[in-house]
């Protein structure tokens, strides 16, 4: 009987290789010590240099862009040995892996970018989810302006602030995931924005989409932009062109799944010649001598079966459309399990889990995975840019950079910014005490929604269901007997809740009459059921997530409530896309829209009544025809007023 093969596992029929593992040697201008930094720093000061630290720094996409666009990188701070001597070979200056959870850590990083005199502070800390505690008494801390940023070590977005808090560089690049934004409270980025705007800084959020700067994939990315002095930014111009996956790759030589070069990290595959543009960009900075090669195009072996499912597949094809001999995986869970990239259109999104399999990334052409160049092409790493470590942190590395074609547009609206020194609008600050304010004056008894002022959630959810879009005269005769109920537990609430259906069943809503009388008899069984946080998780009969949503924001319960929902329903996208000059309801509602209504409601102590004071605006002067803004507290810094002879533009 022959001996088992042991370079393979056991259940997996495919033969591993290992490696390269590249080694990569330090910048000609890298800094050993704190002083070869400062001297380093000073030079290009002298030089009339504007420069750039970058925390959380990865392999260095951000960087690259940044360079590109004219800073100078000097400083760059992250956790992960591979990605700190990747970062360190393609950059000068001090490169370095420090704990930035750790407080002295922050101090040391910021008191050496007040000695540089750095320009530009970038990075992408990352953002963990935080219990209703946990924010309750972050927010609290903020709210009252306290910086104790240490005692929860995991936040390390706080430790970002604190770094600019301590250095007060003229501009803050933040880049995250659109989750941020998704959240439907938008905890972090609002509490990012207020600890932002107390420092002075000027401050724009967007969710972008990485394509519209060159990025050959779907990548969208929350990117923030601080400007110290309030000075105004304009984000960048989008590309007409789009980069397909055949333009950023199709130059490439083929390759088998799990071939390996000669020569081990130092080895290459032969190339040709690039042919479009994007691939002509792709070998900027390849020296002459190595104008006929291509290194780390090198990706997984493939096993026999899945090379055979890669080769029925096209661009379209669904993991549960294969034959069933060739499923490894459940269907109803990972149905798209396997992808083949379409050639003529956009890579799906590039992450780090690229590092564990690459089923995501089947070539369009070949019967094989992605290989490390391919992967880094499609984030816009050029081909002179190489990754230390095995192929597992190459493909990690790229997956976790910002693409570096991004980082380049955003350096250059950066420093054209910086040179403009124009005046931005009013902080959010500024607005959202504008709009509490305003809704505090109208003696606590709003014309559009007067259950906004109710006392108990249970009056909103019946006012909601029973009197949306009502009209004035029907909300004015059933509001008061409404406003008479507490809980639908408590006797008194149940006799006045006949009345109330009766009279919506005598206006024509019998329907919404038996849904509220549904709901009532549910939550009878279930006293005290309105007073969480998370009315969604209840699933209560007939309470929707927007009903839930404005009646956690109407009425905050004493000690739960840690912050209020964004709401985007009630007409506030309307007053907030007038208000910006940005028609976000055609694009995302629950991101790009969330960040409108963020940027007018802020993340502070006015946040509660400047929201409400929004859907009062949105139901009474903001109206969709013949909006009365004359009488509107935000006319001075609306951006539509006076468009049109009624003050809007019709597009919105």
């Amino acid at each position: 009987m022959p001996k088992a093969d042991p370079s393979r596992r056991a259940g997996y029929g495919v033969k591993l290789v290992r490696g390269p593992f590249v080694r990569l040697a330090p910048h000609a201008d890298s800094c050993s010590t704190e002083e070869q930094f400062l001297a380093h720093a000073r030079r290009l000061k002298s030089e009339g240099a504007h420069l750039a630290a970058d925390l959380f720094s990865g392999a260095g996409g951000l960087s690259l862009g940044l360079e590109e666009a004219g800073l100078r990188v000097v400083l760059s701070v992250d956790h992960d040995k591979e990605a700190v001597e990747t970062h360190r070979h393609h950059f000068g200056g001090l490169t370095v892996d420090w704990d930035l959870s750790d407080a002295e850590q922050v101090e040391r990083v910021a008191a050496l970018m007040r000695a540089a005199g750095v320009d530009v502070l970038a990075g992408g800390p990352p953002c963990q989810p935080f219990s209703k505690a946990g924010r309750y008494l972050i927010r609290d801390r903020v709210t009252k302006g306290l910086r104790d940023p240490h005692d929860e070590r995991r936040d390390l977005w706080r430790s970002y602030l604190e770094v600019v808090r301590l250095a007060r560089p003229a501009a803050v690049i933040m880049e995250n995931v659109p989750d941020m934004a998704l959240d439907r409270e938008m905890f972090i980025l609002r509490s990012m924005v207020e600890e932002l705007e107390q420092l002075g800084y000027a401050v724009e959020e967007s969710i972008v989409d990485t394509w519209r700067y060159g990025v050959p994939q779907f990548r969208q990315r929350l990117i923030l932009v601080a400007l110290r002095d309030g000075v105004h930014f304009d984000w960048p111009t989008p590309l007409e062109e789009q980069v397909n996956v055949w333009a950023a790759i199709g130059d490439l030589p083929e390759v088998r799944g799990g071939w390996r070069p000669e020569g081990g990290a130092s080895g290459w595959a032969d190339y040709d010649r690039p042919v479009t543009t994007f691939q002509h960009s792709m070998r900027t900075g390849v020296p002459q001598s190595e104008r006929d090669r291509i290194y780390d195009h090198i990706t997984r072996p493939v096993r026999e079966d899945d090379e055979r499912a890669f080769e029925m597949m096209g661009a379209k094809t669904r993991y549960s459309e294969l034959p069933e001999e060739l499923k490894r995986y459940r269907e109803d869970i990972f149905d798209d399990k396997y992808k083949r990239l379409d050639e003529n259109h956009l890579s799906r999104t590039i992450t780090a889990h690229i590092a564990k399999d690459g089923y995501w990334y089947i070539h369009p052409r070949q019967s094989r995975t992605l290989t490390i160049r391919e992967a880094a092409r499609l984030q816009t790493f050029p081909d002179r840019f190489r990754f230390a470590g095995p192929p597992s942190a190459s493909f990690r590395q790229i997956g976790n950079a910002v693409p570096p074609r991004l980082g380049e547009h955003l350096g250059r609206a950066v420093l054209a910014a910086l040179k403009t020194h124009a005046s931005a609008g009013p902080p959010t600050q500024a607005v959202a005490k504008t709009l509490s304010d305003w809704f505090i004056s109208r003696n606590s008894s709003p014309k559009g929604l007067p259950w906004l002022s109710a006392e108990t959630r249970w009056q909103v959810v019946c006012a909601e269901i029973l009197l949306d879009r009502a009209a004035p005269g029907t909300v004015a005769q059933v509001w008061p007997v409404i406003r008479l109920m507490d809980r639908p537990e408590n006797p008194e609430s149940t006799d006045l809740e006949d009345a109330v259906l009766d009279m919506a069943r005598s206006i024509g809503r019998d329907k919404r009459a038996n849904t509220l009388s549904e709901l009532a008899d549910h939550l009878r069984d279930r006293p005290g059921a309105l007073d969480t946080d998370d009315l969604v998780s209840l699933r209560l009969p007939g309470l929707s997530e927007a009903v839930g949503d404005l009646a956690i924001l109407s009425v905050p319960v004493a000690g739960k409530s840690a912050e209020e929902p964004v709401l985007t329903t009630k007409g506030v996208l309307r007053v907030a896309e007038r208000f910006h000059a940005d028609p976000v309801s055609q694009k995302n509602r629950l991101t790009d829209g969330r960040l409108a209504v963020a940027r007018m409601i802020g993340g502070g102590t006015n946040a509660r009544m400047a929201h409400k004071g929004l859907i009062e605006l949105a139901n009474t002067l903001c109206r969709p025809e013949k909006p009365l803004c004359i009488d509107c507290p935000l006319l001075s810094s609306c951006k539509r007023f006076g468009v049109e002879d009624d003050g809007m533009d019709p597009l919105f």
